[in-house]
Parts: C-alpha cells; sequence; structure tokens
C-alpha cells in the first residue's frame, strides 16, 4: 500500500525531443514508485514511442482522473492518464515545431489544474524548449513565470539549479546581461536567500548554509571595480544575518563569483545565491551537466525538471542520459511529501 506517499505528476515534454526516451526509463527503475504515488500525463503514441526508443517496456494502470489517483489502494505502478494533445503527423523529430510547445503547455496545464485542486503534491516535467512554446502559445518569457502567473503565485519566485548536495538561485534569470544591474537590490537578494533556505530545508536539509555571490570582478574591488558589493549585496547580507533562522548563522557573503563555488565544492556551503544567469549556470553544468535539476521556486507546488534541455540532436536514438531526470524526481518526492505535509497540518 503506497497511500502515504506524496502523488507526483510526470509528463513527456517536448514531443519531438528525449523527453519520452527519459520518462521510460525512468519509470523501467524499480526503485522509482517507491518515492513517490507516481501519475504519467500525456498522448499515448509518445508514450509508446518513448518505450520504443528507450527499448523498455513499463507497465502502468489507466486512470480516468488525477483526483482518483490519490486514493488508489497500490501504487506500486504507475498511474497513466491519456492525453491527447497533438498528432504524431504534426511532429518532426529533432525540430522546433509549434504544436509540440502547445501540447507542452496544454499538458502542464492540466497538471497544475490538479494541484490547484490539490489533487497532486508535487510536478516532474520532462525537457521543454522555449522557442517551441512560445510558438505555441506561451506568452511568458519562461516556463517558470507561466507557472507563477497560472498557479497565483505570492511574492518572490525564482529558479534553483541543483547539482546533488549543491543549490543555486539567482536575482536575474533570462535577461540580456546589460540590464541585470537594474534587478538588484537588497529585497529581491533577501528573497532569494530565503527561498532557497526554506527549499532546502523542504528538501530535507535541517541547517543550510547559503553563500551569496558578489556582482563584479573582485567582489568590485573595494568599490574601485563597481559599488554593488557595498551598496547592496552586503547589506542585503546584513539584513538576512540580524534574522532569526531555525539554524545558527545561516548566510554570509559576499564573495567574489570566481571563487564560490571552491567554498561550496568542499563543503562549507549547500547553497549560492547568485547574481545572474550564467554567473550559477556555467559552474553548475561543469560540475555535473547529466546530473543537474532545476526546480521553480516560490510556487505554491513544487516543480522540477532536469536542468538539461530536449536534447534535439540525439532525440530518437537511445543515447539519452536519464541521471537528472531521476535526481528529479527524486527531489520532487521530497517536496513534495513536505507540501502536502504543510496542506495537513491543522491551521494555528
Amino acid at each position: 500500500m503506497k497511500q502515504n506517499l506524496a502523488v507526483v505528476a510526470l509528463t513527456l515534454g517536448d514531443p519531438a525531443g528525449i523527453g519520452a526516451e527519459l520518462v521510460a526509463r525512468l519509470l523501467s527503475k524499480p526503485e522509482a514508485t517507491q518515492h513517490a504515488n507516481l501519475v504519467l500525463i500525456g498522448d499515448p503514441w509518445l508514450w509508446e514511442k518513448g518505450q520504443r526508443v528507450a527499448g523498455v517496456r513499463v507497465a502502468t494502470v489507466p486512470a480516468e482522473n488525477l483526483a482518483e489517483v490519490r486514493h488508489r489502494y497500490d501504487a506500486s505502478l504507475p498511474a497513466f492518464i491519456a492525453m491527447e494533445t497533438v498528432s504524431p503527423s504534426d511532429v518532426v523529430q529533432g525540430q522546433v515545431g509549434a504544436a509540440g510547445g502547445k501540447s507542452v503547455l496544454q499538458v502542464l496545464n492540466r497538471c497544475m489544474d490538479a494541484a490547484l485542486a490539490g489533487d497532486i503534491d508535487a510536478i516532474c516535467f520532462a525537457p521543454l524548449n522555449k522557442q517551441a512554446m512560445k510558438m505555441g502559445g506561451l506568452h511568458h518569457e519562461d516556463e517558470l513565470h507561466h507557472f507563477a502567473e497560472y498557479l497565483g503565485a505570492q511574492g518572490y519566485f525564482c529558479e534553483f539549479n541543483t547539482l546533488g548536495e549543491l543549490w543555486t538561485s539567482r536575482i536575474s534569470s533570462h535577461v540580456p546581461l546589460k540590464d541585470v544591474a537594474s534587478y538588484l537590490s537588497v529585497e529581491r537578494i533577501t528573497q532569494a536567500a530565503e527561498l532557497i533556505y526554506n527549499a532546502l530545508r523542504a528538501s530535507g536539509v535541517a541547517a543550510p548554509k547559503v553563500a551569496i555571490a558578489g556582482f563584479n570582478p573582485h567582489n568590485g574591488d573595494g568599490g574601485t571595480c563597481g559599488r554593488e558589493e557595498i551598496d547592496i549585496i552586503a547589506p542585503a547580507v546584513q539584513a538576512l544575518q540580524a534574522r532569526d533562522w531555525p539554524s545558527d548563522a545561516p548566510f554570509h557573503g559576499p564573495f567574489p563569483a570566481d571563487t564560490i563555488f571552491l567554498k561550496a565544492q568542499a563543503g562549507e556551503y549547500q547553497a549560492i545565491v547568485t547574481m545572474y544567469h550564467d554567473q550559477g549556470q556555467i559552474a553548475i553544468k561543469l560540475l555535473g551537466f547529466s546530473r543537474g535539476v532545476t526546480v521553480q521556486g516560490g510556487l505554491p507546488i513544487p516543480i522540477t525538471t532536469p536542468a538539461h534541455g530536449t536534447a534535439y540532436d540525439i532525440a530518437g536514438q537511445g543515447k539519452a542520459n536519464v541521471e537528472a531526470t531521476w535526481q528529479a524526481l527524486q527531489i520532487a518526492a521530497r517536496m513534495g511529501a513536505a507540501h502536502r505535509d504543510r496542506q495537513a497540518a491543522p491551521a494555528l
């Protein structure tokens, strides 16, 4: 009996990419259903293709709707909810397409409807393509902003990128580099730091330590190479340090961005708050591209995905590495369980 496990919705991702193959490999792991009550949502033809490309067969249990999944007696097999969102003839393997982007949006919206109804505890989605989604109807800069609006997120939200025990968040994301400085503020830095600290605790880290990165070369060299560290980042760290936290002195910095990851790699910190996209992404992907996970932080429900993309260049070739998807599922399961427990807790 698996009723006590978090309900995690899995999607197949962009139909022109490696998502369906990844999910097939993931669900072929006997241990996959030990972590969560899993429900797969997507087009039957795409699921069949994913299994064929991966060279596996995965038994699933048909379900009519997401509401019934939470209450099933035995969750030892994944549930499967069929959706008809895209025709195989409208998908060109390995190419960006509006039909694929529209399909991704339809499936994700179905999952978010279930989240709003309280039928699922977390979402783990296979890789998508932002260009395809915009061609298919996405009106936001990325999927995170779509999630936030759809779910009615209140307050600060941002992507976390994780690699094993190391997590990163960022003050700005998918914006031109020339605009990054305008995003820096004490409020955004403190919110990003607090958000990743609480997310790590929800994922099972009892006392996370968070390092805050500088913005300019050499941390601004005492103001001779930029004053953001002096005027914005250091005051943000001081404001964080002045608050009461469940663990002792969890926030430190600012540290020069070219050495901060060495401290984390040595185990001094479990999280780094970076100032812009590539400041953290380059380091994380060099440290372990095939294992990285993106967590959508600050939303009403945990949402995770492998940090790599749709890998159009190897789609259909049976070469996709499932490790990041496996890590994404485990994080979704842990955070989903914490989310379910918070929802069930009596109001004080």
